[in-house]
């Protein structure tokens, strides 16, 4: 069965041309999952990038939790809800950037033992709720710079992992200024 190359009109005016059977060839071979030929990234790099977020992101649940759990007070309920609410919201990236390994032939590494030596963030135990505030804001702080940094290594040479790691930065920026606010 032999297919046309499809054409799009280009900003520039040239025509854009798919060679689809060129397209269906390469995607018969199936070996590497959602990776295609076309994927420029340099897979063990992004992987091993990736596994570093993962810890990170379960280390800021775990610090997240032990806050929650710890923090004491009627006054502090405000600020525990905020610390459960970030837990789930960390949890959550972790699954994603988890997702995102899988997808890219790597292998999620959830070794506890080393967590923290992976992480880019701190555990913290501080048991005054402003010590877990500022805890909290420099560990989001510290997410932020180095996915912004990751980002930029990536650049576009995987456009799924630099979107997925833009939406997460951008909810470490909300976690960062909610806590920075509850500093004030």
């Amino acid at each position: 069965m032999s297919s046309k190359p499809s054409t799009v009109s280009h900003i520039s005016g040239e025509p854009f041309h798919i060679d689809r059977d060129k397209v269906r060839e390469a995607a018969k071979k199936i070996g590497d999952g959602a990776v295609t030929q076309g994927y420029k990234g340099n897979r063990e790099e992004v992987v091993a990038m990736l596994n570093d977020a993962l810890a990170t992101e379960l280390v800021c649940v775990l610090r997240y939790k032990r806050h929650y759990f710890t923090a004491s007070g009627l006054e502090n309920e405000p600020i525990k809800a905020e610390f459960l609410e970030h837990a789930a919201e960390e949890e959550a990236h972790a699954n994603q950037i988890a997702e995102r390994i899988v997808q890219l032939n790597g292998e999620p590494d959830f070794n506890p033992s080393k967590l923290s030596e992976r992480s880019h963030a701190d555990y913290d135990d501080s048991s005054d709720i402003k010590s877990m505030i500022r805890a909290n804001l420099i560990a989001e702080r510290i997410a932020i710079e180095t996915y912004r940094q990751m980002i930029e290594r990536i650049g576009d040479d995987d456009p799924t992992t630099k979107h997925l790691l833009i939406s997460i930065m951008a909810k470490e920026e909300e976690h960062a200024d909610d806590m920075s606010d509850l500093l004030d």
